[in-house]
Order: C-alpha cells, then sequence, then structure tokens
C-alpha cells in the first residue's frame, strides 16, 4: 500500500489562491493517472482534477478556468494550484489514483473559504 500525504490546506477569503501538494511513499508513482478528490462536509467525495500519466488533465466544470493540477514524477507528487477560491470550493481535499483506490487515502488537507 502507497503512502499519501497531502498538505497545503488553509483558511482564505473567496478569490484568493492556495496550492495543494500530495506526495506519494511507494513505487510505480508514474505508471498511475492521478486525481484530486475533494468532500465538503455532509456530501460525497467528489473528483474535481485528474492527470494521466502523459500529463492529459480533465477537470470537473465547476472548477475548470480556475484549479491546475500537475505532477513531478521525480518526487512523485502531484499538485493542485487553485485561483480565485469560492465559499463552495471548502471542503477536504484528497488525492489518489485516478481510476482505483486500493492505495487507501491519505488524511487529507481542509480548505476554508471564508470571509
Amino acid at each position: 500500500q502507497v503512502q499519501l500525504v497531502e498538505s497545503g490546506g488553509g483558511l482564505v477569503q473567496p478569490g484568493e489562491s492556495l496550492r495543494l501538494s500530495c506526495a506519494a511513499a511507494g513505487p510505480f508513482f508514474s505508471n498511475y493517472a492521478m486525481g484530486w478528490y475533494r468532500q465538503a462536509s455532509g456530501k460525497q467525495r467528489e473528483l474535481v482534477a485528474t492527470i494521466s500519466t502523459s500529463a492529459k488533465t480533465n477537470y470537473v466544470e465547476s472548477v475548470k478556468g480556475r484549479f491546475t493540477i500537475s505532477r513531478d514524477n521525480a518526487k512523485k507528487t502531484v499538485y493542485l494550484q487553485m485561483h480565485n477560491l469560492k465559499p463552495e470550493d471548502t471542503a477536504v481535499y484528497y488525492c489518489n489514483r485516478q481510476y482505483s483506490t486500493a492505495w487507501g487515502w491519505g488524511q487529507g488537507t481542509q480548505v476554508t473559504v471564508s470571509s
């Protein structure tokens, strides 16, 4: 099982930015498409951004144009740059493989957007 450690969350005001990081401790990171998920209080976890092994990206409509996912295979890290944050982006953010959660879940990182 691969350990996933998310970081970079915090409390920000609407319109501000954050950059999340997720470090994966384990082999073969570059072999997998990765994704950022989020779970707001009382809601189901949703996949908001994905990046393939060839760095092709996709986003859920609500974050398109504001979020950018990237990866550094040498560092076994996936990033989520978030701009123009909105209160509805408030959630715990997790990373994981796009097509499997066999690695289990990390502790996540809390993002709170509030004035």
